[in-house]
């Protein structure tokens, strides 16, 4: 068993990545990366691994959904009682990593955290789906529940309790942004050479761009 995990192999060799071929600024060379993800139609290009610790240092990790970025940072959404949300609010540091496997590309995301304001996560809010509005007041998410039915009659109250579809926004739910100091672009290649750009803020458009050793 574990010798055929270990025979488990893919050879890079689609693309290369050059520190002289990179945009200067991180959030432009990430816009270039995404939008060939985009065009290549990966399904849900969107999902990203988002580790958080706890105060002691305590690492946990989960894939949410980005739902947008620019120059301030990237942004995703979530119960702020949950166990990400908690450890959030003990160390608002975090990492984000995309992983789109078909292009053979990895982007690595390291940065503080902040909450949206409320009106971004009211905006937001409203757009999501009417059973996914109802599912952000029914789920009191990472407590620990007894039954798959105890969340159904969570909904079913909920739903009776908002008959419309013009349900607020919980005030336990919102958005973060992940504003970066540092980004990574990790180029498959093929012997395990693979190409690692680093990008470290300096200040405000100012970047220092670095080859790391795969």
């Amino acid at each position: 068993m574990l010798s055929s995990i270990a025979d488990i192999r893919k050879e890079y060799k689609l693309h290369s990545l050059s520190e002289n071929d990179v945009d200067k600024d991180p959030i432009l060379q990430f816009t270039r990366w995404w939008q060939e993800t985009i065009a290549s139609e990966i399904d849900e290009a969107n999902a990203m691994t988002l580790s958080t610790a706890s105060a002691q240092g305590k690492p946990f990790a989960r894939i949410v959904l980005l739902k947008g970025y620019d120059n301030n940072g990237f942004v995703f959404f979530t119960n702020y009682e949950s166990k990400k949300g908690k450890e959030i609010g003990e160390n608002p540091r975090a990492t984000l990593l995309f992983f789109w496997k078909e292009l053979e590309r990895q982007v690595r995301i390291e940065g503080r955290v902040e909450k949206l304001s409320e009106k971004d996560s009211d905006a937001y809010f409203s757009s999501r789906p009417l059973e996914s509005r109802i599912g952000a007041w029914a789920s009191p998410q990472s407590s620990i529940i007894e039954s798959r039915e105890t969340l159904e009659a969570s909904v079913q109250k909920t739903k009776q309790r908002f008959p419309g579809e013009n349900i607020p926004r919980p005030p336990h739910w919102g958005g973060y942004i992940v504003i970066p100091e540092a980004i990574e672009f990790w180029q498959g290649r093929a012997n395990r050479l693979h190409d690692r750009i680093l990008y470290t803020f300096i200040a405000i458009d100012n970047w220092n761009i670095q080859r790391l050793a795969p």
